[in-house]
This record gives structure tokens, C-alpha cells and sequence, in this order.
């Protein structure tokens, strides 16, 4: 999946010399935690966030206290120099950096110009969609010798049963290198054939594992 596919391509942004009380009316009024910062060219320059507005506001608690800061401009508080990402980039790949820079927006650059934003919240609503959890399905947890072709050696007893998989996801298994664990989210909620086909194919499940074995 691409950056494309997922990001929003209406994205609010103040050019530096807006004020701090522009930033804390936008955030206010759209309900969003970031607003990127560009020029007269639309190149990003920098980013301001929710949290950087509020450290810059006078407190809510200090009586008469004085909002004169909210008159200066918001280049004066904007994170600087900004980590983009273009719409071409795997969603997996940037996934890393949203870990790795612990941060929870980036603004996405193509030819220089903002085209668009990503945020946290759109990963893990994608998340969801890779995963097969926003629709009605069973998940089996099969540990499986890590070789070539022992996907569709297993996805064919799917196959077999015409079961839909929703998704698959591979995971290591523990620090065993020879091993791994497919996921498998199928559309049916009575795996029970399927899981029998599995363990009956020599397939070790984890989940479900506490269901009986069917007697012989």
C-alpha cells in the first residue's frame, strides 16, 4: 500500500507569519493536532502541534493572565527543519519512521510541494484494514517450519474448504529462526472444518489451541 492511498490531500496550513492565536483558532475549530507550516511556494518549513500551542499560550489557570504572546508569529514556536515523506512511499516503510523519529505527523511532498499529510491516527486505521479486523471474521494462528512455499502449502486447505482469508500476516516465532507463525483472518465464523483440516494436515495451531482435538 502506498502513501497515496492513505493520506489526506486537504490539508490546513498558516504561512510563518501567522500568529499563535491564528494556530490556536485553527487547531480549536478543525480539531487536528498538527498544522504544517509553508511559504509563499507552499514548501513545507515547518510543523507546529497542539502541544506546542499550549506551551506557548498563557495558562487557563492565571487569573488576568497575559495573552500577549498569542500575538507572535508561529515561526517563533515551529518545529524545524521537518521530516516529509512522498506519495509513493510504502506505508510499511514509513510505519518505521513514525517509530523510530517518535513523532505523530508527517506532511507529504511531492516536487517540493505539500500534497499531502499523514498522521498517526491514518496508520492505525490502516493497520485495521490490513489486518482484516474491521470485518466480521476468525483468526487462526498456524506455526509453521520457516521454507520456501509453506504459505501456499497451507493456504490451500483454505482453498480446499473455499474459506475467503480476509488477510495474512507472518510473524517470527519467538527467537527460532526455522520456524514462523502465519495469521490467518478468514471470512466464516465456523473455522472449525478449517481447523480440523489443519491439524489433521500435521499443522500446529496456537490459536485457537484450546479447542479438542476431533477424536479418532
Amino acid at each position: 500500500m502506498l502513501v497515496e492511498d492513505i493520506m489526506k490531500t486537504e490539508v490546513i496550513t498558516l504561512p510563518p507569519t501567522a500568529t499563535i492565536a491564528d494556530a490556536l483558532m485553527l487547531l480549536q475549530k478543525n480539531r487536528i493536532r498538527h498544522l504544517p507550516i509553508v511559504n509563499e511556494d507552499n514548501h513545507v518549513i515547518g510543523i507546529v502541534s497542539d502541544r506546542d500551542v499550549r506551551d506557548a499560550s498563557p495558562s487557563t489557570f492565571i487569573k488576568d493572565a497575559d495573552s500577549s504572546e498569542l500575538k507572535n508569529e508561529i515561526q517563533t514556536i515551529m518545529s524545524q527543519p521537518v521530516i516529509t515523506i512522498h506519495p509513493m512511499d510504502f506505508v510499511e516503510e514509513i510505519a518505521a519512521i513514525f517509530y523510530d523519529k517518535e513523532i505523530a505527523c508527517l506532511p507529504v511532498v511531492s516536487n517540493h510541494q505539500l500534497v499531502g499529510i499523514v498522521t498517526e491516527k491514518d496508520m492505525l486505521y490502516t493497520l485495521i484494514q490490513l489486518t482484516g479486523t474491521h470485518v466480521q471474521s476468525s483468526l487462526i494462528e498456524v506455526k509453521v517450519p520457516h521454507r520456501p512455499g509453506i504459505l501456499p502449502e497451507v493456504a490451500a486447505i483454505f482453498g480446499k474448504r473455499k474459506t475467503n482469508i480476509v488477510s495474512v500476516l507472518i510473524y517470527p516465532y519467538k527467537s527460532d529462526p526455522d520456524y514462523k507463525i502465519l495469521v490467518f483472518r478468514i471470512q466464516t465464523l465456523n473455522p472449525m472444518p478449517v481447523i480440523q483440516d489443519l491439524r489433521e494436515a500435521g499443522y500446529q495451531l496456537l490459536w485457537p489451541n484450546n479447542i479438542a482435538e476431533p477424536r479418532r
